[in-house]
């Protein structure tokens, strides 16, 4: 065995070593070398020599060396070079950001990019410093990152194209007219890449999918998921392995269960909802109340390693779009086995969680457990029996009144209790997409929330709090949902644009969540609700997923994770194997390593942001579409963000925005003020701000680019209140 391998590498990673050598070799000798110079000057011996090309062709891959010329390999931080992803702008220059250091990103001209499109990974050379950063240009393209593309078919006698959807790519892919498959010209297709050309800006492929009718909504979500690159088909080992999955509970499955279907849980959720992941329960006592929060048991019909869990892995979450679902499980478990529909039997994992009758916490337990769901209630329906006191729906449901004013009472409570520590509530709309009998899109709106929202949120609130606490207690590794503390930078921004709004705040010394509470509960009600609710909104960093527990800052959480959406959420199954393998005590053997969870974690954070920004940009072509029969139409609206070049208008109507832009503004010149997040005249001093209501018209609509261009038609009182809505909050 070769020196990499005895002692010096005990206890250690063997490649990892024997990359350390070779990157010492190179830089020791200070010039680019061949393989077989690598080789000796790395001192490698025996079965160290067969590893060599792999382990330099992954030092390739992360960056470390570049493969120049000649066969020849170089490296990196001993040249101007920089590796790292091309991100292109749709005017045709691009950014690099490397993948090695903080550095700033790396401004590339139009013509730098030497063939580079959107998200390649290149290594570019760095040629002059400006004011504003780096600039250089690609010296090679080290990996493609697509190889086919979603687009528009046009075609003539002379030839066919694909224009991309995509306007970061700034090219046209030529599809000979043998491989077209009967594609129209207007229709949306995926075709795919077959070769670059190194000099042509236009490469050459055939169509592999015709879409349909761009206008169609079906076919603009299919669009996003194809652009996004979204997994959308279930391989076939995981179609095999479904086909032989149980139709029902087996009597095998029942064993170390508690029988809990006598518990006259119930669902609560939207109309349309299909999956049902929770099930609720609330009794009240002389002493307090006790909460059964039944959560759907995936975990017992996905295992680690097999084809449906490596299937889900990949999705990471289910994605929602107005016309479809993209589930991260086959549907057989997603709307069948494991949703808890009513009047079936179901496997479950169960947080029993008991109260005083302050609403403070006394107890929790957890267990494994078959269960049924006796009602399924609507959001609406609640509503209607809890606030509207409807007499038909009251009588109708006399028999579960006092459950439903239990659970409002308990759930009124947490939220003080969650309230009272500084828990973030910002109160901020959501849009619902109302799709008429015929599939067409009749309305944008602000999606209600209740009480009956209010309720279920409080409940897996709890219970993700709850089996984070058992977790942790015991020092079982596992995967938090974390969200760090504001950037400081951002929060003194936002106190010096509060200033300009009269509101006189200081910097907090720490910033924390009661700092964030107070401030929005000084405006609540106020003219500057609105705007003081967006900016504070920016302020915020992402939530993510990872093994090391720092907290949730938004909820004003020590202890959080997610436990209450296995069926469409891969992080809450993971979460579910670790609880079960734990429910005894602590494992000697963790269910998952730190490493494993560190990975996994960086995964599911990064699936939850695609799938967000799927999300995104189908609701963006809808507004476009829908905002394109209606040129010339006049609506209020509400400033929602400033810029150099104008400012964005939410309509207070429909959930919709647009653009007005300054060269459309003839009555004056105006300046930009950043701090003051405000358009100011410079021979009027008229002031646009955010927050301050228009009225608008409507000018243009760009459907392909989804740009919504606005013209003013008057103007509102400054300052004055948008529509509030609700928060955007998912379970959790």
């Amino acid at each position: 065995m070769g020196k990499g391998y005895g002692s010096r590498g005990r206890g250690r990673d063997p490649r990892e070593l024997l990359r350390k050598r070779i990157l010492r070799g190179l830089k020791a000798e200070a010039r680019p070398l061949f393989m077989r110079e690598i080789i000796r000057v790395a001192g490698l011996h025996g079965e160290e020599k067969h590893l060599a090309k792999e382990l330099v062709e992954e030092l390739v891959s992360k960056g470390d060396l570049v493969h120049l010329k000649g066969n020849r390999f170089g490296l990196c931080s001993l040249m101007p070079l920089v590796s790292g992803h091309i991100t292109i702008h749709p005017d045709g220059f691009g950014f690099v950001r490397p993948d090695k250091g903080d550095g700033p990103d790396i401004f590339i001209p139009r013509r730098g990019l030497k063939g580079a499109i959107h998200g390649d990974k290149v290594l570019v050379r760095v040629e002059k410093r400006r004011r504003k950063g780096p600039e250089g240009s690609v010296v090679r393209i080290v990996e493609r990152s697509l190889d086919c593309v979603v687009g528009i078919f046009s075609s003539s006698k002379r030839f066919s194209v694909v224009i991309p959807e995509d306007e970061r790519l700034l090219f046209e892919v030529i599809i000979p007219k043998r491989f077209t498959m009967g594609a129209r010209t207007g229709q949306a297709v995926v075709a795919s890449i077959d070769s670059f050309p190194e000099r042509a800006m236009n490469p050459e492929g055939r169509i592999i999918e015709v879409l349909g009718d761009p206008d169609d909504i079906s076919v603009q979500t299919s669009i996003v998921i194809e652009k996004q690159r979204l997994p959308h088909h279930f391989s076939k080992q995981t179609e095999e392995q479904t086909a032989g999955l149980p139709t029902k509970i087996r009597l095998g499955d029942l064993k170390g269960r508690k029988d809990i279907r006598d518990l006259p849980l119930v669902t609560i959720d939207g109309e349309q909802a299909r999956d049902f992941d929770d099930a609720v329960f609330v009794k009240k006592t002389r002493s307090g109340y006790i909460l059964t929060v039944a959560i759907a048991d995936v975990s017992h019909y996905v295992t680690g390693g097999t084809p449906i869990d490596d299937d889900a892995m990949a999705r990471g979450t289910s994605v929602y779009f107005p016309s479809a679902v993209i589930p991260m499980l086959p549907e057989v478990l997603s709307n069948g086995l494991c949703s808890l529909v009513p009047d079936q039997d179901r496997l479950a994992m169960c947080a029993r969680i008991t109260y005083d009758l302050k609403g403070q916490l006394k107890r929790t337990t957890f267990f494994k457990a078959v269960m049924r769901n006796h009602r399924r209630f609507t959001y609406t329906e609640v509503k209607k029996i809890l606030v509207d006191r409807d007499p038909e729906l009251v009588e109708r449901e006399k028999g579960w009144l006092q459950h439903l004013e239990w659970m409002k009472e308990l759930a009124l409570l947490l939220h003080k209790e969650r309230s009272e520590r500084g828990s973030i509530d910002f109160d901020l709309p959501e849009p619902q997409v109302i799709i008429g009998l015929t599939g067409d899109l009749e309305e944008i709106v602000r999606r209600e929330r209740n009480v009956a929202h209010q309720i279920i949120e409080e409940f897996m609130i709890a219970a993700n709090e709850a089996v984070a606490a058992y977790l942790e207690d015991r020092q079982i590794p596992t995967l938090y949902r974390v969200h760090d503390l504001p950037d400081p930078d951002k929060v003194e921004d936002f106190v010096k644009f509060a200033a300009t709004l009269g509101i006189n705040l200081s910097v907090p010394k720490r910033v924390d969540a009661r700092w964030f509470q107070k401030v929005l509960s000084m405006v609540e009600g106020k003219p500057h609700e609105y705007v003081v609710n967006t900016m504070l909104l920016r302020t915020m960093k992402q939530a993510v997923y990872a093994p090391e527990n720092i907290g949730h800052f938004g909820l004003a959480s020590p202890k959080y994770l997610h436990f209450t959406s296995p069926i469409r959420r891969y992080p809450d199954l993971i979460v579910h194997r670790i609880l079960k393998g734990n429910l005894r005590g602590v494992r000697k053997r963790p269910v998952y390593t730190f490493e494993q969870l560190k990975s996994l974690g960086e995964h599911c954070s990064a699936r939850e942001r695609v799938a967000m920004e799927a999300e995104r940009e189908v609701l963006d072509r809808l507004k476009a579409r829908f905002m394109a029969d209606r040129i010339g139409e006049e609506f209020d609206g509400v400033i929602s963000g400033v810029t150099g070049f104008g400012f964005f208008v939410e309509l207070k109507e429909m959930f919709i925005d647009g653009a007005v832009r300054l060269v459309d503004m003839a009555d004056d010149y105006y300046e930009l003020d950043q701090a003051g997040q405000r358009l100011v005249g410079k021979r009027r001093g008229k002031v646009y701000r955010i927050g301050q209501e228009v009225r608008i018209r409507v000018k243009d609509v760009s459907v392909a680019r989804r740009h919504i261009t606005f013209e003013l038609v008057e103007e509102g009182a400054a300052g004055s209140p948008g529509g509030s809505g609700h928060n955007r909050k998912r379970r959790g």
